[in-house]
């Protein structure tokens, strides 16, 4: 008999069937017991009413892998609206050590940390387990939507023989006895391959070794990048990313609309044209100085603020960053130099994408470099590609756990994310 899942019961009423699972709950009464079977889609309630086999499930603790051999009755109260009865239950494995919380209580009640020490397990409660999914679904609408659009995946090295793009903010390592460096990002490498098939992206993780112990921050997270050829500026990047973030948010839907429901969500909706305001703007509207170099997180609450108010918009674009906030490669307005062609996408208040046109010539690589006083030697694998030819081009980078976090409502993005690495956390 093949197993089928929790979801899959109301399709059997009157059958007999096989499910299998984790103890989720017992609820043992005086006439009747209840053994509540936890899969990987849901919940299914057992009946016992034997007593050789109440004796049985007396013994059996949460967490224990059993199967259940039992007939399916209807039933609106129960779970997905179906029961199990006059099952036989047999254990899968020996009786499970409980964990040091309750996982079949509707919120897990222990500390962030105590849930990080034991996340194999912590995992496994529905509010923690729904936020993963939706990751899973958002990743899959953030391909489905390049995929759409001709770009091609990438695969780049996370190991990198330089430390480049943030100076020290970098993880070193021994590779064969020379030195070497766990990559910040794949950005050099997806400009390159702007050069090969156009339009590019990857999924992949990034290591930042910044010393900040926030609730916004990780040490490694995962990044979407994108990248794309033949712009005429910045706000044709800008597109890409709304369809992107548009595509993200319906496969959330279409995917993981019971872990929404988990969660007591929806997806918004993304406006078919993100409102934009240049930085200076965004200045004013924040309150914040206009000397001010970059947007506080205040600053970004504020417009935040302002952009559900002004436009009913969950999403702001911040354009026209100051070029000294930018990296070397950020092309900057032809119009007002100081000012770049590149771009902050605030989601609720919250920054989650930096992108924007690049430097696409070869001595403007040379003199942004002079500019900043950086020597070109480090660079020469990366700038030297310019010299044969590559087109105006531009993108942008979403941060998987940051984005989740924002859509959850999750105070801290160690919530959404698995197994979180960070200034104190290398395990588990």
């Amino acid at each position: 008999m093949q197993r089928i899942l929790s979801t899959q019961l109301r399709a059997h009423v009157g059958e007999t069937v096989r499910v299998a699972g984790w103890v989720h709950r017992r609820r043992l009464l005086k006439s009747v017991a209840f053994l509540i079977v936890r899969d990987a889609a849901g919940l299914a309630q057992v009946v016992v009413t034997d007593p050789a086999a109440r004796a049985a499930l007396e013994q059996l603790t949460e967490e224990t892998v059993v199967e259940v051999t039992a007939t399916v009755v209807a039933n609106d109260t129960a779970p997905a609206g179906v029961e199990l009865t006059d099952p036989a239950v047999r254990p899968l494995g020996p009786p499970a050590v409980p964990p040091p919380f309750d996982l079949y209580r509707p919120t897990l009640t222990a500390t962030l940390p105590t849930q990080l020490d034991n996340a194999p397990t912590a995992l496994r409660h529905p509010s923690r387990s729904a936020a993963l999914r939706i990751s899973a679904a958002s990743v899959a609408g953030f391909r489905a939507a390049l995929d759409a659009r001709d770009f091609v995946e990438i695969h780049t090295p996370k190991v990198v023989g330089s430390s480049t793009e943030s100076g020290a903010n970098v993880f070193a390592l021994d590779w064969f006895g020379r030195p070497a460096y766990l990559a910040q990002s794949p950005q050099f490498y997806k400009q390159l391959m702007v050069g090969v098939f156009e339009r590019v992206y990857e999924v992949g993780p990034v290591f930042r070794a910044e010393p900040h112990d926030t609730v916004r921050h990780l040490a490694q997270y995962t990044s979407l990048d994108v990248e794309l050829g033949f712009v005429a500026d910045h706000r044709d990047v800008m597109v890409v990313l709304r369809d992107t973030l548009a595509g993200m948010l319906g496969a959330v839907t279409d995917r993981a609309g019971a872990a929404l429901a988990t969660l007591g969500l929806e997806a918004p909706e993304v406006p078919a044209e993100i409102p934009a305001v240049h930085f200076t703007e965004a200045l004013k509207i924040a309150g914040a100085p206009a000397d001010e170099p970059d947007l506080a997180p205040a600053h970004e609450r504020a417009l935040g603020e302002w952009a559900m108010a002004e436009h009913g918009s969950d999403f702001l674009f911040v354009t026209g960053y100051p070029m000294a906030k930018r990296p070397f490669y950020t092309h900057p307005d032809p119009a007002r130099p100081a000012y770049s062609n590149g771009f902050d996408l605030l989601f609720r208040g919250l920054e989650l994408v930096t992108g924007g046109q690049r430097l696409h010539r070869y001595d403007d690589y040379l003199a942004a470099l002079a500019a900043r006083g950086e020597p070109v030697e480090p660079y020469v694998g990366y700038v030297d590609a310019f010299r044969h030819g590559m087109p105006p081009h531009g993108g942008f980078a979403i941060g998987l756990e940051r984005f989740v976090a924002r859509l959850t409502g999750a105070a801290n993005v160690r919530e959404v994310t698995a197994f979180p690495r960070d200034l104190h956390r290398l395990t588990p």
